[in-house]
């Protein structure tokens, strides 16, 4: 089995990933904007738990995204 530790001096054998900064600035509707910001907590997460928020957020993003603007004409 390969070990993520190195046993002789505690530093990781594997490089942490560098996480990308939240782009939730450059989004211009509020609805998906709440949505997507729970990526910003996801590297606080085990990585066994990452599945279950991309699904939730894929759901969240799918419902928001069909739904008519309130002028009737649907988003673009």
């Amino acid at each position: 089995m390969t070990e993520l530790n190195d046993g002789h001096n505690g530093e990781p054998a594997q490089p942490t990933p560098e996480w990308p900064e939240s782009a939730t600035e450059r989004i211009t509707d509020p609805a998906v904007e709440a949505i997507v910001a729970v990526l910003d907590g996801v590297r606080h997460l085990p990585v066994a738990e990452h599945e279950a928020v991309y699904s939730e957020l894929h759901d969240a993003l799918l419902l928001a995204l069909n739904e008519d603007a309130p002028n009737g004409e649907g988003k673009a």
